[in-house]
Formats: structure tokens, C-alpha cells, sequence
């Protein structure tokens, strides 16, 4: 077997042949600047090939599935072992998928409590029990010589006389009855009222308790139970007790199927709410997103997204409030809240319609309910055909809580059964360093302490991998889709970590994106822990603390795109620092830095103050925010950075500056908002869903290239305009396609394959548009260009070149004009973003929102990053920074640090400042580090 991998002629992408060897089951890191050529050589490289290789050894039955895998651009690759990816484009969108089902901790705690739960009746409490009957009589018989009723319950809480029931136990023989705990003889005649309700019990035996008499209540207990359905009573001494062949409550008749793993599934019919199905909220009508202004008034027509003035539906709402004496001229927002649910969800009422033409004459006249708004969209939503009319009501639709499980995702028998005072849900909704917690505290009896013990050891130990790798602020109740690409990667790898493989080589794309440098050294720690047990571990990363505990470096450069793609230095960290010419050579070694500002900006132009922020685990927070500042949210993994600013700032800015009404994050009030007039959000959410999305379309920088190309004299001559450019419409475009340059092809319960157009061999367009050049490059050569150098190509034309110089100042200088959207990181579609704004006018009332934006980028690059943000507060704007990388955060003017931990721990606001106050800070984790940096 080989020790080592050997890599020779490597020319994916922007490769330039590179050749390696490192050995095996070693942690290597490979780095270099944004668009070197690392993820080239890690992933469409070495990975794909290994990957490549495992599918071929399979059958030809399995490999028509998979289809044929394109062989990597290289000459020779050998010693390669079994190759998993781990990378951060794996979140599910599956809405049923949450973090417990993705590392299978919630399919143990299902097991868990199949097996050692015990269920109680949600309504009176009591613990329901399965009893034989053999188990009843010794029960009984503990109470020596005690005197002894034994009833069988035949009517609970019923309404009626029950005359058909009293007249069949007479001829069945019985002659006694307890009604209402009253005694009754059969041979009486018994009267009931109709309109009451009645508890009916059967006398079966009067009995003293004595061994002796064994048979007899053991006969007795099980005529009781044949009668009673099961259920028993029993009166000893006067004390009522109740027994039960079935898991039921012994009062209400509450029951329970048998105890399986598959009753607490959300994703199975047996333990899935019936109204959700499982999903926690149901897809209905929200009164936020119908509702565009709740000022304006009835008359003014606050519900213009429903209906227009001179409809019918409108007549209706009318119509109705007429009837109901709701005013017209009132704002919406002031009606009563019965009034409102009367225009919403309709009445019961009859009210008189009038139908009436527009030339004024009544054709028409009902009495029937108003329906109601809301109604009236859901049953059109039901029964329409129309994908247009569909897509218009699904645009006032949101996920809504559901009524019945309360998001809880169950149904009420699986939500009964409890372990130490806790149901399912109650478990799956602790963090993960709090489950933990009660796992290793849980207390059960003996024998169920043996069947739980290898159980409660396999939950334990992946709930330590979670904790491990940072993710110990997380719920398993937790949606995937919520998840981060670098949570949902560390998930991923704690996933790894339990499966306890060997001889596998792991590659992994940036793990620490997204973690506190707190939590640096646990990643670290779990990856030297699968390297130990004979793993290769791959990363690609420029987090300095992982570069500095690898045991090789793989550095690609110097340059990004055509000026990367060599192999720069391979070897010790610590050799690194002493010989490397690369960037991350001199920036490792001081040579290279990004400079602490000599000044910090003044609080001159007043703050934006959050009030009362309650969203999620925020603790009901004051925060201000700076304007005219640089202002950059830290805080531990979970801490609740998110929640504050995406989901509270941002979302209620948003609501208060354009009239949105989206679902904003609870607050009592935002001051000083009236100062801004456009609010920019750059997150890393993709440009686009479709190979037709490219960085030129996104950034607008295409339309005047489709400009220049229609002014040309081949285009003139041909009588091409702008549109014939364009790969969206018919004309000039790729027909077989239809512009996207591939096919799509469904693949059903696996993701779309995307292969090439073999007509257009992914130009996108038709041979006559491809005739028209300028500058000897048709449209589709242009799209091929990289950033800089579509940058020379067009240095006569100021127009494109400013749009193209905002995507290279942003450190996208290597990338494609044309790049497919679906091709791009998280971190790259956020910079697109973010050069698309960058030419439009900055003013004083504008305010930058940007989540992480040194995703993906060396130090290099962010330099280049913060000149741009800082160029953008010069110019007045507000910027907010969501981010954890210590060369973003001593650069700002201020902090604002929250904590002290994840989750439910978290949510408070530790310290807020400029760097050198928070370095002060000892309670602070991310003050500890800046210390360091700053040498404070």
C-alpha cells in the first residue's frame, strides 16, 4: 500500500500541470489567495478523481444511476484512498430535515423512548400503564384483608339516558350499578336525564382480600376487563384505583399505541401531526403579506393586493362592512379586532348582496355568510388550475406556526410519552451542550437503566462531536435549511467523526467559516482526531491558527485566475514562515498586514438604536448603532449576531423604509430610522438559481456590453439591435438551449444534471449573433473573459470599465464575466453583490448590511475588502458587519460584542466599543483575542 499521494500534470481550471507529493494521514492545508486554483486542486482534482475511481468499481446496474463522471484534467494521480467531500453547499432545502435527523441523534432518543418512556395522559396527568390481569391481581392482593369493589367502567362523561345499556346488563345478568359513585339495583327502575352527563360502572364482586381468594378476583379482574374494554376499577377500603389492560388513561380513555421508534417520527403518518403533516407550520394566507399598508382604510382600499375598487370582490368587503356597521373612512389598523376577523376569515351572518353593472343597473341579489378575504384565497389557492393565479396568492403566503402542534411537529400520543419529566420535544428543543447535560444527569430505574445505557452512550458521543466542533449552541430541533453553509458543514463533520471510518481521505472547504476563535482549537482538535485514527485530512483554508497547526502546507498562487494556479511552497508551517514568498508566507511572518487605523471615527452624526430586541434568544436588548460608522457584530458561534441584525435590524429597517411588511424580528421600537432612505443587505445567498444568472447580468455590467455590440457596423448592417445580444429572449439566442449554454436534466430523487448544449457547445447563442465581433471576440468570448481581463479588453470604454473595476476592487478579479451563478461560493455571490451597489450613489442615508464577508478570502483579499467598505463610510454611509475574523474586527470604529455563550446562554450584549475597549473587556472571548492583536 502507498504512504503516499502523488499528484502529476494537474491542469483543472487555471492549474498550470502542477505536480505534488505529500504523505498520507496527514492534516494538510491548502491556502493561497481567492481564485488560486485551491479548490481546483483539492476538490476538482483530487477528490473528483477519487471519486470517479469508487464509481467505476461499482456495477453497471448502480453506475446508470450515477451516470459517466468526467475524468479530471491530469496526467497521473496514485495512492489515492476512498475520497469524502465535505463542503458547505450540502444544507438541505428539505423543510423536514433538522439537525437531529441529519446526524441520526434523533433517531436514537427515538429508539430511547420507545423502549424506557412512559406515557401520561396529557389531560389528568397520570401515568398510563399496560397491566395483565395477572399483574392487577397481585396488585390487589398487597392490601390483606382489606374490603374490595371491583367495577368494570362502560360509560366516562356521556351525555344521554342510556336506557339501551342498563336494559342489555339486565339480561346479561349484572345486578348492580354505580352511577355518578351512586348504587344502583338493576331490578329498580332507572330513570336518567338526557341532558346530563353520566360515569356508569358495573358491580362485578364484593370481596374480602385474601389469598385464598386469588381465582376469584383473578375471574373477576378479567370479566371487569372484558367489560370495561380493558379499563378496571377497584374500591379498597373506599380508595378508588385504576387499572388497565391497554396503554389508556383509565378516566378519559386518552390511549397510546405501542411504544415504537416510528410513533416519534415526524416524517412517519404513525407520529406526525395530522394537520401539518409533520412540517411544524402549515403554508397559509398571512395578514402581514395581504395586507400592504394597515392604514389606509376601507375606502382607500387596504386590501388592493385581493381585489380593485370596481370588482365584485370589492363590493362584497363593501357590502359586508355596511351590514356590520364597520366604517369605511376608518384606517384598518384602528378597526376592532373582531372587525378585522369579520373582513378576514368572513361571518356567519347572512348579508344581503346587491350585484350591481357598471352602468349602475342590479342584476344580481343573494343572502348568504361573507366569506371572507383570507377564506376566499385559500379555497381559490385549492381549486384553481392556474399556475398564474397560484403564484399571485402564494405571494401572500408564509409558513404559519400550526394550530394544533404549536410547531412541536407531533401528535399528541407521541408528545405524551416522557423521560425524566421531559417529552421528545422538550429534549430536541435543549441546545446541544444542554442535552448533553441531561443525558449525562439522567436518573431511571434498573432496569431500564440497562436497556438506555448503550442507547444513552451512542447520543452522548455525538453530541460531543456537535460540542467539538463548536456547534454545542445548536437544537436538534433546529430546521437544516437555517443553517449556515459552515454549521451545516461542521454538522457534517461531526457526522464523520461518530462514523469512526479509517483509511478514508476527507476534504473539507473552509470548516471554520462561521466559528469564533474560541472555538478554533476544539475544529482543530476533531480534525487531528480522524486524522489520528488513519485518516488524510484535505482543508482548504486561510484561518492562520489552522495553517499553523497543520502538519503540511500546500500554498497555490501568487495570483488569482490566469495568475494563480502554480504551486508556490509545499511544506512545514514553521518552514513557511521562514522561506515562503507567497502571500501567506508574508503575511504569516509580519512582512505583510493589515494596519490597525491610526484614528477611529467620532460618533458625530448621532445613533440607530434598537429597543427591546426579543428575537430568539436576544434578551430584550437596547443596542446602538453608530451612523457614519464602521460598526462590526461579534460574539461566540449562536451568540445571537444573526438574530440582531438580520433578522431584527435589518428586516424592521426594512419594513419601516420601504413599506415591506415582511416577518421582521421582535422589538419594541427602532429610533433615529427617518435618517436613511436605502438600506443595502449583501448576504451570501446565491445571485441566482440558474445557469442564465452570471456575475455580468447581476452587476448590470452586460447591458452596455449588449449596447456596444448592437452599435457596431457588422450589427447595423445585419439590423441587430440590443435584444439580439441577449441569451433571455428568441433571436439571437441558442434555441436547443434556449441561452443556457447547458441541458438541464432531471434526475428526479437526485439533484439536476446540467450538460452542455451540443448545438452551441455552450456559447449560448446562434452561429449568425457569434458573426458580429468586436475587437476580434464575439458576445460569447466576452463572457469567457475574466474580470481583469475583460478590464484591458474594454479600457476604452469608461461606461464597462467602471461596473468591471467595483467586481475587481472587490477581490473578483478571476472570475468569468460569464461564470454560472450555481458555480459561485457564498462568499463570492455576496461580493457581487456588493460591487453591483458600489457604482450607484453613496450618500449619507444609505446603510450596508453585510453577514461574514471574508468568507473565502486570504488576508490579501481582505485588505482589498476593508479599502472598499472604509471608502464606503468616507463617503458617509453606515456599515454593519456581521464577522469573526480579527483583521475585520480591530479595523472598525465600533464593536458591538455579544455573548457570553450560545443559545439560550447567549443573547446579551457583553461589551460595546471601540477595539481597544473591548480588549479591556475580561469577560469578553473576542476582547481576549483583540488583545493579542493589538497589542494592548
Amino acid at each position: 500500500m502507498r504512504d503516499y499521494i502523488t499528484i502529476k500534470g494537474a491542469r483543472e481550471n487555471n492549474l498550470k500541470s502542477i505536480d505534488l507529493e505529500f504523505k498520507k494521514n496527514q492534516l494538510v492545508v491548502m491556502t493561497g489567495l481567492s481564485g488560486s486554483g485551491k479548490t481546483s486542486l483539492a476538490f476538482d482534482t483530487i477528490y473528483e478523481e477519487g471519486r470517479r475511481r469508487y464509481v467505476e468499481s461499482l456495477s453497471a446496474y448502480a453506475r446508470q444511476f450515477l451516470g459517466n463522471m468526467k475524468k479530471p484534467d491530469v496526467d497521473v494521480i496514485e495512492g489515492l484512498s476512498p475520497s469524502i467531500s465535505i463542503d458547505q453547499k450540502s444544507t438541505s432545502h428539505n423543510p423536514r430535515s433538522t439537525v437531529g435527523t441529519v446526524t441520526e441523534i434523533y433517531d436514537y432518543i427515538r429508539l430511547l423512548y420507545a423502549r424506557v418512556g412512559k406515557p401520561y395522559c396529557p389531560t389528568h396527568h397520570i401515568e398510563i400503564k399496560a397491566q395483565s390481569i395477572q399483574e392487577m391481581t397481585d396488585k390487589v392482593l398487597e392490601n390483606d384483608q382489606a374490603k374490595l369493589i371491583i367495577l368494570a367502567p362502560i360509560i366516562r362523561s356521556k351525555k344521554g339516558s342510556h336506557s339501551d345499556v342498563i336494559q342489555h346488563l339486565r339480561q346479561e345478568g349484572y345486578t348492580r350499578l354505580r352511577i355518578n359513585s351512586e348504587d344502583y339495583e338493576l331490578d329498580q327502575d332507572i330513570q336518567l336525564d338526557k341532558n346530563k352527563r353520566y360515569d356508569i360502572d358495573v358491580v362485578i364482586d364484593r370481596v374480602i382480600i385474601k389469598e385464598s381468594a386469588r381465582s376469584r378476583l383473578y375471574d373477576s379482574l378479567e370479566t371487569a376487563a372484558r367489560l370495561g374494554e380493558g379499563n378496571v376499577k377497584v374500591i379498597i377500603d373506599g380508595e378508588e384505583r385504576l387499572f388497565s389492560e391497554n396503554f389508556s388513561c383509565p378516566i378519559c380513555g386518552f390511549t397510546i399505541p405501542d411504544l415504537e421508534p416510528r410513533l416519534f417520527s415526524f416524517n412517519a403518518p404513525n407520529g406526525a401531526c395530522p394537520t401539518c403533516n409533520g412540517l411544524g407550520f402549515s403554508r397559509k394566507i398571512d395578514p402581514k403579506a395581504l395586507i400592504v399598508d394597515s392604514t389606509l382604510s376601507l375606502e382607500g382600499n387596504v386590501f388592493q393586493k385581493f381585489a380593485k375598487t370596481d370588482s365584485i370582490y370589492y363590493r362584497e368587503i363593501e357590502q359586508t362592512a355596511i351590514a356590520l356597521k364597520i366604517p369605511l373612512d376608518k384606517a384598518f389598523q384602528d378597526l376592532t379586532k373582531k372587525q378585522q376577523d369579520y373582513l378576514l376569515y368572513g361571518t356567519e351572518k347572512d348579508i344581503n348582496f346587491k350585484y350591481v353593472s357598471r352602468e349602475g343597473k342590479m342584476f344580481h341579489q343573494s343572502k348568504k355568510p361573507y366569506e371572507g378575504v383570507i377564506n376566499n384565497l385559500e379555497r381559490r389557492y385549492m381549486s384553481t388550475k392556474s399556475k398564474m393565479i397560484r403564484r399571485w396568492i402564494e405571494g401572500m403566503m408564509s409558513d404559519i406556526e400550526c394550530e394544533t402542534c404549536h410547531g412541536k411537529r407531533l401528535n399528541p400520543e407521541a408528545l405524551s410519552v416522557y423521560i425524566d419529566g421531559k417529552n421528545i420535544d422538550d429534549v430536541s428543543r435543549l441546545s446541544v451542550i444542554d442535552l448533553l447535560n441531561f443525558f449525562n444527569q439522567l436518573k431511571l430505574d434498573k432496569q431500564s437503566e440497562e436497556i438506555a445505557q448503550p442507547i444513552c452512550k451512542e447520543v452522548k458521543d455525538r453530541l460531543s462531536f456537535l460540542v467539538n466542533v463548536g456547534l454545542d449552541y445548536l437544537t436538534l430541533a433546529r430546521a437544516s435549511m437555517t443553517l449556515s453553509g459552515g454549521e451545516a458543514q461542521r454538522i457534517r463533520l461531526a457526522t464523520q467523526i461518530g462514523s469512526r471510518l479509517t483509511g478514508v481521505l476527507y476534504v473539507l472547504d473552509e470548516p471554520s467559516i462561521g466559528l469564533h476563535q474560541r472555538d478554533n482549537q476544539r475544529l482543530i482538535h476533531s480534525l487531528k482526531e480522524m486524522k489520528n485514527l488513519g485518516n488524510t485530512m484535505i482543508v482548504v483554508e486561510h484561518d492562520t491558527e489552522m495553517i499553523l497547526e497543520s502538519d503540511l502546507v500546500v500554498d497555490i498562487g501568487p495570483g488569482a485566475g490566469d495568475h494563480g494556479g502554480r504551486l508556490e511552497f509545499i511544506g512545514t508551517p514553521q518552514e513557511l514562515i521562514d522561506h515562503g514568498q507567497s502571500y501567506t508566507g508574508k503575511y504569516l511572518r509580519g512582512e505583510l498586514k493589515i494596519e490597525v487605523p491610526k484614528e477611529r471615527r467620532k460618533h458625530e452624526h448621532g445613533y440607530l438604536s434598537v429597543i427591546g430586541a426579543k428575537q430568539n434568544n436576544l434578551k430584550n436588548l437596547n443596542v446602538d448603532f453608530p451612523i457614519g460608522c464602521l460598526t462590526v457584530v461579534t460574539g461566540v458561534s449562536g451568540s445571537g449576531k444573526s438574530s440582531l441584525v438580520n433578522e431584527v435590524l435589518f428586516k424592521n429597517l426594512a419594513n419601516l423604509i420601504t413599506r415591506r411588511r415582511e416577518n421582521a424580528g421582535l422589538l419594541d421600537k427602532l429610533e433615529n430610522y427617518e435618517q436613511f432612505d436605502r438600506i443595502i443587505d449583501i448576504d451570501q445567498s446565491p445571485i441566482g438559481k440558474t445557469p442564465r444568472s452570471n456575475p455580468a447580468t447581476y452587476t448590470g455590467v452586460f447591458d452596455h456590453i449588449r449596447d456596444l455590440y448592437a452599435s457596431t457596423k457588422e450589427s447595423k448592417l445585419r439590423g441587430y439591435d440590443k435584444g439580439r445580444f441577449s441569451f433571455n429572449v428568441k433571436g439571437g439566442r441558442c434555441e436547443t438551449c434556449q441561452g443556457d449554454g447547458v441541458i438541464k436534466i432531471e434526475m428526479h430523487f437526485m439533484p439536476d444534471v446540467y450538460v452542455e448544449c451540443e448545438e452551441c457547445h455552450g456559447k449560448r447563442y446562434n452561429k449568425e449573433t457569434l458573426q458580429v465581433k468586436y475587437k476580434g471576440k464575439n458576445i460569447a468570448d466576452v463572457l469567457d473573459l475574466r474580470v481583469e481581463e475583460a478590464l484591458d479588453f474594454f479600457d476604452k470604454i469608461p461606461k464597462i470599465q467602471r461596473k468591471l473595476e467595483t467586481i475587481n476592487n472587490v477581490g473578483l478579479g478571476y472570475i468569468k464575466l460569464g461564470q454560472s451563478s450555481t458555480t459561485l461560493s457564498g462568499g463570492e455571490a455576496q461580493r457581487v453583490k456588493l460591487a453591483s451597489e458600489l457604482y450607484k450613489r453613496i450618500t449619507n442615508q444609505s446603510i450596508y448590511i453585510l453577514d461574514e464577508p471574508t468568507t473565502g478570502l486570504h488576508t490579501h483579499d481582505i485588505k482589498k475588502l476593508m479599502e472598499v467598505l472604509n471608502d464606503i463610510v468616507d463617503k458617509g454611509a453606515t456599515v454593519i458587519i456581521i464577522e469573526h475574523n480579527l483583521d475585520v474586527i480591530k479595523t472598525a470604529d465600533y464593536i458591538i460584542d455579544l455573548g457570553p455563550e450560545g443559545g439560550e446562554r447567549g443573547g446579551q450584549v457583553l461589551a460595546c466599543g471601540s477595539p481597544e475597549d473591548i480588549a479591556e473587556v475580561k469577560d469578553s472571548y473576542t476582547g481576549q483575542y483583540l488583545k493579542g492583536v493589538l497589542k494592548v
